[in-house]
């Protein structure tokens, strides 16, 4: 992580536009395609959180602005991604755990499985927020959702993804996700960018 001039980067007018807003979090909603997320899930053994995580990161990477982050008031710059996932720990609350975006599934799958379990038996979060630009992700698998929206806390401005349960549409898989963002990060555009690699990513994964 490394301090940027916003005037050296794309994002230089939205700093300057954003940076000050009252309420500078945008949040779109969309619903994915995750059938094959699901059959992969049940073939393999994999859980299905895991696999939609991977596709996140992965979807994500390919997207410049997602290494750009607001810090305060600062632009800060990140070489790495590393996706956020909740957990549910041995006391009955929930901690966080950040793993690291790996290109290799079966590597980020062996890091999903190693630390959601050291976070769920320790209750004490895993945080990487240091060395990576973490896309933060809320599973509400209780319940199916058509999406929500998050608060601005004006600390925290990390990009964040939320899912209740999937829903089965005759022979498909349907998953209702919110993404939230902070207009200084990223526009619209790369937003719509970033949602239509995910479904890309989801579909091609594993053929």
């Amino acid at each position: 992580m490394r301090e940027v001039n916003p005037k050296d980067t794309s994002r230089a007018q939205a700093f300057e536009l954003w940076m000050k807003a009252s309420n500078p979090m945008v949040t779109f909603f969309k619903t994915i395609d995750v059938t094959r997320l699901v059959r992969i899930s049940q073939k393999k053994g994999y859980k299905f959180n895991m696999l939609l995580d991977w596709c996140i990161g992965k979807a994500a990477s390919s997207v410049k602005e997602f290494y750009l982050l607001p810090v305060g008031d600062k632009l800060m710059q990140y070489d790495c991604l590393a996706v956020n996932t909740i957990v549910k720990n041995k006391g009955g609350e929930v901690s966080s755990c950040d793993i690291l975006f790996s290109e290799d599934i079966e590597m980020f799958n062996q890091q999903y499985l190693e630390y959601t379990l050291k976070v769920a038996e320790s209750c004490t979060d895993r945080d990487l927020s240091d060395e990576c630009m973490v896309i933060c992700t809320s599973a509400i698998i209780d319940t199916e959702i058509d999406g929500a929206v998050g608060m601005n806390s004006g600390i925290y401005n990390n990009p964040f993804m939320i899912w209740g349960r999937y829903r089965k549409r005759w022979f498909r898989y349907e998953l209702p996700i919110s993404f939230q963002f902070h207009h200084t990060q990223m526009d619209g555009a790369h937003a719509g960018k970033f949602l239509s690699n995910l479904q890309e990513e989801i579909n091609r994964l594993y053929k």
